[in-house]
């Protein structure tokens, strides 16, 4: 009976140390927002840094936030479609892409990812994109996460690694550290080349103007440049004839970082764009 009665209290013993115990180190770390994986670039590694250390802060999110003239938190709008922002306005903070725009204006000092989702994702400064087939194994901490269609971005987060992220999501919450979401819509990822733009850069002039598939008007969409943008010009090519706002050209270019074609009406510079290239078919 003594012995079993000392049994019986080391096994109580042993239960009592699994549950009161400290965690592992890993596990108590889970929510921690920081660089959590090797292989990011110093800037992408200080952009994770500058956008973790506004979730310390306890920012807000706020819709329409960190879009004013400078990269830094703003208060936010009401979004009509969404109750949760009525304070918003009363909030200094970001929204998805404000957050973005300010880790990486932070990280090199320069506004170089000023825009929506959508303009961040496609960027002129796209050093290598990621699609959602791909998973998160080839991402590196500092790696722009999204989600929508081709045509409309709807959410932009930084990487961290380890399947986490970091983001501003949504009215009524502040800026958060989330598992990577590889459903409802997650569309892909990009990274982001904080150095010299190589090829060939033009502006845009217009709003709303699309990309095609095909250098044709009849061709499928591809995206809609909302205002004046930059973009990265590949080759151009004599195609399909267009006249737009007055103008008449059968030039298009080809946007390696679209994937899509733009008739040379809607960019900035001669009809035939000076120093590039013909396309080879």
């Amino acid at each position: 009976m003594l012995r079993r009665s000392r049994l019986i209290g080391t096994l109580v013993g042993v239960v009592a140390f699994l549950l009161w115990a400290p965690a592992p180190a890993s596990a108590a770390a889970d929510g921690t927002c920081a660089v959590r994986a090797p292989g990011a670039s110093p800037a992408a590694e200080r952009a994770v840094a500058a956008a973790c250390e506004q979730v310390a802060a306890g920012v807000w999110y706020t819709w329409g936030g960190g879009h004013g003239p400078k990269p830094r938190p703003t208060y936010g709008q009401v979004d009509p479609t969404d109750p949760a922002s009525e304070h918003d306005p009363e909030r200094l903070g970001f929204d998805c892409s404000g957050l973005v725009r300010h880790a990486y204006a932070e990280a090199t000092g320069s506004d170089i990812l000023n825009g929506t989702a959508s303009a961040q994702y496609y960027t002129h400064r796209a050093a290598e994109r990621f699609t959602a087939a791909q998973g998160l194994a080839p991402l590196v901490p500092g790696d722009l996460l999204v989600w929508g269609t081709p045509q409309k971005i709807s959410h932009i987060a930084i990487y961290l690694g380890e399947g986490k992220m970091v983001e501003a999501r949504q009215s009524g919450t502040r800026l958060m550290v989330s598992d990577v979401r590889l459903h409802g819509g997650y569309h892909g990822a990009v990274r982001v080349n904080t150095g010299p733009v190589t090829g060939h850069v033009f502006q845009t002039w217009g709003t709303g103007v699309w990309t095609k598939a095909e250098p044709s008007g009849k061709a499928a969409r591809v995206y809609a440049f909302p205002g004046p943008t930059t973009i990265r010009v590949q080759c151009q090519k004599h195609a399909e004839t267009v006249t737009s706002d007055g103008y008449t050209n059968d030039a298009w270019s080809y946007l390696p970082d679209y994937k899509a074609w733009v008739t040379n009406i809607y960019i900035q510079g001669p009809a035939w764009l000076k120093d590039v290239p013909t396309c080879a078919s």
